[in-house]
């Protein structure tokens, strides 16, 4: 029985990992000029010591508009930082029930934005130059776009744990960049990069309909699929470096308790998933590792190796942990396990409550309520407009002198009314 289910999880593995071989292009600088007014949003907490080199890369792109900091109550000099290198920063309001931190701090910062396009970045990403404008160009035909970067790590344990965690990824929805996208219940995406049209997202009131979810770049995308938006997952690798963790630990402690998907996944697949990992990449390492290995083992060993070797041009600086990463797939297993069985709320010191499995993350705010946050930032809304400059035009800096003001980025009241049930 044992033997059966390997070799349907290899068989699974093989056919996605063969979608690599009509994967998309990946994202290249040197399209066409940009016209349409971009708007950077950062969500930030206690980020001080990690928004810097963000800043200074996306502050110096000439295609991006205005550059806005959601400080969301950090406890450091996050917000003082950010002024002074010239980006608008927004105090965070108060934190409603139901709300997971990000999720406000990005719906605060897309009312305040002021560009047709919005891209919104995490603080440890380093973007480099090209990449608005391939953002841009990859929207056309598409609705949400979400880019997978290069990860930089610092040492061969950290490189190791990171790649072994990488290749579930793959094992479970197959390389970035499908021609075909998948069905909405198997869209992933990162949430460290996403581009879309600041309008279409005020109507489809993205961020409120996910606001309690620890995966909201997945659950957001799936959303949206699901509601007939094109979403691309794309490499762009060359354009986009992130510094994602400290150490081993806390990739280990970090990234493993995500990785799993819990809370936009439901207990099927959840557990068809866990199937693939165990039987494709940790069985084999343990058999081989007691001198007891299958044909069919030895054979996924290979697999893996060589998907080690792909996984090469995922990293800034790869190093041997990449080809290391093979021995610690046990360890992944057990760590996505354990992640799945216990799934963990808390984060930056804020504990939040449970979503159901599998999130229902398409019927997360009741129905109209995207209409209300539509009608309050229009822009005949006093409240849209409320310490909001005039409109930015393409190729201005947000360094400009009133780029630096502090502002609150929402009326008195949360303009997501069903925020608070």
């Amino acid at each position: 029985m044992l033997t059966g289910a390997q070799a349907l999880a290899a068989l699974a593995v093989g056919v996605r990992l063969a979608r690599g071989r009509r994967r998309l292009p990946p994202l290249a600088p040197g399209g066409p000029e940009v016209t349409a007014p971009i708007s950077v949003v950062i969500p930030a907490r206690d980020e001080e010591a990690r928004i810097g080199p963000c800043l200074t890369a996306v502050l110096a792109d000439p295609a991006v508009a205005e550059v806005i900091v959601v400080d969301d109550e950090s406890s450091d000099g996050t917000a003082r930082l950010a002024a002074a290198l010239g980006a608008t920063v927004v105090r965070g309001r108060p934190l409603p029930a139901g709300w997971v931190g990000k999720q406000w701090a990005l719906h605060q910062g897309l009312l305040r934005a002021r560009g047709a396009i919005v891209v919104t970045l995490d603080a440890d990403a380093r973007p480099l130059p090209g990449l608005f404008g391939a953002l841009v160009t990859a929207l056309e035909g598409r609705d949400l776009v979400s880019v997978g970067p290069r990860f930089v790590c610092d040492g061969t344990a950290e490189q190791a744990l990171h790649a072994s965690f990488l290749a579930t990824l793959i094992y479970r929805f197959g390389p970035i960049g499908p021609a075909t996208p998948p069905p909405p219940h198997r869209v992933v995406a990162n949430g460290q990069c996403l581009a879309f049209r600041r309008e279409a997202m005020l109507r489809a009131d993205g961020f409120a309909r996910v606001r309690g979810h620890m995966t909201d770049d997945v659950a957001l995308a799936r959303l949206l699929a699901a509601r007939g938006w094109v979403v691309g997952f794309l490499d762009a690798g060359g354009l986009l470096e992130v510094d994602m963790h400290e150490s081993a630990t806390d990739v280990w402690r970090q990234w493993g308790r995500s990785l799993p998907l819990s809370d936009v996944t439901g207990p099927a697949w959840q557990a068809a998933d866990l199937a693939v990992v165990w039987l494709a990449a940790a069985l084999p390492v343990l058999r081989l590792a007691a001198g007891r290995p299958t044909r069919l083992d030895l054979a996924l060993v290979a697999v893996r190796l060589l998907l080690a070797g792909a996984l090469r041009r995922s990293y800034a600086r790869p190093g041997p942990g990449v080809a290391l990463s093979v021995l610690l797939d046990p360890a992944t297993a057990v760590r996505l396990t354990l992640a799945t069985l216990r799934p963990v709320r808390t984060w930056r010191d804020r504990t939040y409550p449970r979503v159901p499995p599998g999130g229902a993350v398409a019927s997360a705010a009741p129905a109209g309520a995207s209409h209300e946050v539509g009608d309050a930032v229009a822009p005949e809304s006093p409240t849209a407009t409320e310490a909001a400059p005039s409109q930015p035009h393409a190729g201005t800096n947000a360094a400009a002198p009133e780029a630096r003001t502090v502002t609150n980025a929402a009326p008195p009241e949360p303009p997501v009314r069903s925020a608070g049930r």
